[in-house]
């Protein structure tokens, strides 16, 4: 029987956008976590509380889904002409692992809060009263994100009006621009890994659909929800009770995954549950969100409805809003062919919770469709900060 005492870590609890994460300044870390590999998966698996078998994550930070059994490492940047480096840690919650594979979009709006308040930005720029400019640098994907964050007597605000639809409670807006949000590849081809805006792709024993695979955000793969018998209106508890649809959507995403060349097999799927995500799009719709807030067909370009570790969202994903905002801007994507067709600036689409924004420019350069940034609001605040406790012989 293990008598060993707890060990503490400074952290940060941290709401970002629709998601929930455990923070920690880079520094702060055990010495043996301050790198990459086992030990730092461990400790933060039993932060987070998995692996748990029950998926509850009852003995841990977790909140038992995709959006809550997150983890954030921060540090000052290593990189010129930016101020923070931002790693992102996906805890699976039943299973020992920690995906890096991608990026959080919506803890993305929390890291620029962070970073001022824990001296990773330089004094200087942080005005009395005003907007605080914090350049990101997201390790996961190699990109550069911006984040503007509103500074009220030299202090992080955190309060305010801004409403966003999966958030109960009003805060003060975060902009994020995400800068050259599609993958970079050497055969201009990289944003559409095949070339093409639509592709089809054959699923044994499932059948053959119409996708949309982007790079940009976050891998994607898109589908018309008609193709797969929903209206794209459909809310959490119709897709994540339904066990035969959960494997369904599972192995589409893998076999969309070995056609992005994200992976050579789709048995590798299993290990890379972060990316690439499976989404569905239908023309504007009427539907009652989760909250039972009406969303009206006249106020918004298209619904679209993602999943995320497996489960549909409740909302949506912040890196796959940015996804969707470029797939709309470029004509003949499922995405741009929901919401009407034609070149798009912004669309506004509705998800389970509500609605949300989300603006893209992007141009066609020597044939070849290209995006210099994709912008959206979120909002972030601290919950609670102080200390995590995890036992010592954790790793």
């Amino acid at each position: 029987m293990s008598s060993t005492p707890q060990i503490k870590i400074p952290a940060t609890y941290m709401r970002g956008g629709t998601s929930k994460g455990v923070f920690f300044n880079l520094n702060d870390l055990p010495k043996e976590a301050q790198v990459p590999g086992k030990a730092r998966d461990q400790i933060l698996l039993r932060v987070i509380g998995s692996p748990d078998p029950y998926g509850k994550q009852i003995d841990g930070m977790g909140g038992a889904s995709s959006s809550t059994s997150k983890t954030v490492i921060l540090s000052k940047s290593a990189q010129s002409d930016h101020d923070v480096d931002y790693l992102f840690g996906q805890v699976a919650i039943d299973r020992p692992f920690v995906d890096w594979s991608g990026n959080c979009g919506n803890l993305t709006a929390a890291v620029g809060s962070f970073a001022i308040s824990n001296g990773l930005v330089s004094a200087e720029k942080i005005p009395e009263n005003g907007i605080c400019t914090v350049k990101i640098w997201q390790v996961n994907i190699q990109k550069t994100i911006i984040a503007h964050v509103p500074i009220t007597n030299g202090h992080v605000q955190e309060t305010g009006d801004f409403e966003l639809d999966g958030v109960t409670f009003p805060a003060a807006e975060v902009q994020i621009e995400f800068l050259d949000p599609a993958d970079d590849g050497e055969d201009g081809a990289a944003m559409f890994p095949t070339g093409n805006v639509v592709d089809e792709l054959e699923v044994p024993d499932i059948g053959r659909f119409q996708v949309t695979l982007i790079n940009a955000g976050i891998p994607t793969i898109f589908m018309c929800a008609s193709d797969l018998g929903y209206e794209g209106t459909e809310l959490q508890d119709h897709i994540n009770n339904d066990v035969e649809a959960l494997a369904k959507f599972e192995k589409i995403r893998a076999y969309g995954a070995v056609k992005m060349g994200i992976i050579q097999h789709i048995d590798e799927a299993v290990q890379r549950q972060h990316t690439p995500k499976i989404a569905f799009v239908s023309a504007p719709k009427n539907y009652i969100s989760s909250s039972g807030k009406a969303v009206h067909a006249d106020e918004i370009d298209l619904t679209v409805r993602a999943l995320s570790m497996g489960k549909l969202h409740h909302a949506m994903m912040g890196t796959a809003a940015v996804a969707i905002g470029t797939a709309a801007a470029i004509p003949g994507t499922l995405v741009n062919l929901a919401s009407g067709g034609g070149e798009k600036k912004s669309v506004r689409f509705g998800h389970p919770s509500g609605t949300l924004r989300v603006g893209a420019e992007a141009e066609k350069i020597n044939d070849q469709w290209t995006v210099k940034k994709a912008i959206m609001s979120r909002s972030a605040r601290v919950l609670m900060e102080g200390w995590v406790r995890i036992p010592g012989d954790t790793f």
